[in-house]
C-alpha cells in the first residue's frame, strides 16, 4: 500500500495551518520520533505523518472506525470523516475567506463545486448578515434623536400603541418595499 496518488494536479498542494495545529503536529512528530527510536531497525519508514506505532501505514477502514468511535465518545452527532472537508470549507467561508480561496484550498477544478457542495451558512453568520443588512435600512423615527429616552418620559394617560410609532400613511405590511428593489 503506497502513498495515495492525487486525483488531479491540484491534489498535490501545500495548505496553511493555524499555529495551534502546527504545535499539535510538532508534539505528534516528537512522539513519533520516540516510537521510531524504540522500534529501532524494525521501524517501517513510510514518510507519513500518521502511522501505526511501528511506522506502518494506517488502514483507511481503521481510521474511519476510530473516527466514529471518538465522535461517539465525545457526544458528537454522526458525521462522516469526509464531512470534515465540508466543515473546513464552511468555517473558512464564515471566517471571511472568499470562494476562490476555498476552491484552491480544497483543490476543486470548479468554483461551482465549492460554492454549491462544500460551503454552508452557519447560524451565527446568518444572524450577522441579517443584523448588518438591517443596519443598512433607514428607519423612520417617531421622535427626534434629541428626545429623552422612553424610560425617562413622564407617564401619561394615552393608550399604549405598541413599542414603536409608525406614520399613519405607512404600509403596515411593508409590501410596497418589494416593488422598489
Amino acid at each position: 500500500m503506497g502513498a495515495p496518488i492525487p486525483k488531479t494536479d491540484a491534489g498535490a498542494r501545500t495548505i496553511a495551518l493555524d499555529s495551534d495545529t502546527v504545535q499539535a503536529l510538532k508534539w505528534h512528530r516528537a512522539q513519533q520520533d520516540k516510537d521510531r527510536e524504540k522500534w529501532g531497525s524494525a521501524w517501517v519508514e513510510t514518510g507519513r505523518v500518521f502511522t501505526r506505532e511501528n511506522g506502518e501505514l494506517l488502514h483507511p477502514a481503521n481510521v474511519t472506525r476510530r473516527f466514529i468511535e471518538v465522535c461517539e465518545e465525545i457526544g458528537l452527532p454522526p458525521v462522516r470523516l469526509h464531512d470534515l472537508r465540508h466543515g473546513a470549507a464552511t468555517l473558512a467561508h464564515a471566517a471571511g475567506a472568499g470562494l476562490k480561496d476555498i476552491q484552491e484550498m480544497l483543490g476543486h477544478s470548479s468554483i461551482t463545486i465549492t460554492s454549491d457542495t462544500y460551503t454552508s451558512l452557519l447560524p451565527e453568520a446568518d444572524l450577522a448578515i441579517a443584523e448588518a443588512a438591517a443596519r443598512l435600512v433607514p428607519r423612520a423615527r417617531a421622535t427626534s434623536e434629541k428626545a429623552a429616552p422612553e424610560a425617562e418620559a413622564e407617564p401619561d394617560d394615552t393608550e399604549d400603541s405598541g413599542p414603536e410609532s409608525v406614520p399613519d400613511d405607512a404600509d403596515p405590511l411593508g409590501e410596497g418595499l418589494a416593488d422598489q428593489g
